[in-house]
């Protein structure tokens, strides 16, 4: 972002610098290495360390007539067993609130990020995050089936399912296994990765157009932008207020997804 602000600034033909200058962030510790530490890691570790620390301050001490903070703490483990789990998943979903409730804030911070100022990052742009978490889900739903179900039992529900002629498995067998066991993990992740990739690069771009309308001057010394970008910063706050819900919105979608995914592992004869 620093170099599109200093050509903005220079006031002169400025262009885009490529788009992964956005993304990509130098690392501080064990440079070229797995274990790089940059940016997005630390940003990581906050979401982490602030999901649990808002769950021990909500709760170290509760009281019967709640507090703001257990209230809304509550509030939000009550909609995640009562509109997630036990809709999604039945009495069996219970044992699943404390996972659904950590991924549904873990998610949900990482994305509040983007609206951050100073931050204005969200981790879940990087690909590194959302397929942490897919494989996390996908892995846990083919352990829970055949813990459900037997090894033998889990595949044979899945890839050939009960009532259908047994010549149409060799239609079906293959979409089950692909729908189940490629498909789930890649949409899950693409999910909430592509949506946060483009709400970032969208906000950065409206923003750096803003600033431009507003410095760069025209031919009489004066921008000649400057009415659009103001009327165009007087509109941002709703451009931020859609990226705010569209970060809830992906953390809700991929914690029911999980939900279904466990739960159709559980319960496959529905």
């Amino acid at each position: 972002m620093r170099p599109m602000l200093a050509a903005v600034e220079y006031g002169g033909p400025w262009e885009l610098p490529p788009v992964n200058e956005l993304f990509e962030f130098p690392a501080w510790f064990f440079a070229g290495t797995p274990i790089a530490f940059n940016r997005v890691a630390l940003l990581t570790l906050v979401a982490s360390f602030l999901a649990g620390l808002l769950f021990v301050v909500a709760f170290r001490k509760p009281t019967i007539v709640p507090g703001k903070l257990q209230a809304a703490c509550e509030a939000l483990v009550q909609f995640i067993r009562e509109q997630i789990a036990l809709q999604v998943m039945g009495a069996d979903g219970l044992r699943w609130v404390p996972l659904l409730t950590t991924i549904f804030i873990f998610v949900w911070l990482n994305n509040l990020f983007e609206v951050i100022p100073f931050i204005n990052f969200p981790p879940t742009s990087r690909m590194a995050i959302p397929a942490f978490l897919a494989i996390m889900v996908y892995v846990l739903f083919i352990v829970t089936g055949i813990k459900a179900q037997g090894l033998a039992g889990y595949f044979k529900t899945t890839l050939f399912p009960p009532g259908a002629p047994k010549p149409l498995y060799l239609l079906l067998t293959p979409i089950e296994f692909i729908s189940n066991f490629v498909a789930r993990p890649l949409t899950l992740a693409v999910r909430l990765f592509a949506n946060l990739l483009a709400g970032h690069i969208i906000l950065t771009l409206i923003f750096i157009t803003i600033h431009a309308f507003l410095t760069i001057p025209g031919v009489t010394g004066f921008s000649i932008g400057f009415p659009i970008g103001v009327v165009a910063l007087l509109a941002s706050p709703l451009l931020i207020g859609f990226e705010l819900v569209v970060g809830l919105l992906q953390a809700y979608i991929f914690t029911i997804l999980t939900a279904v995914y466990i739960g159709g592992s559980l319960h496959p004869e529905h």
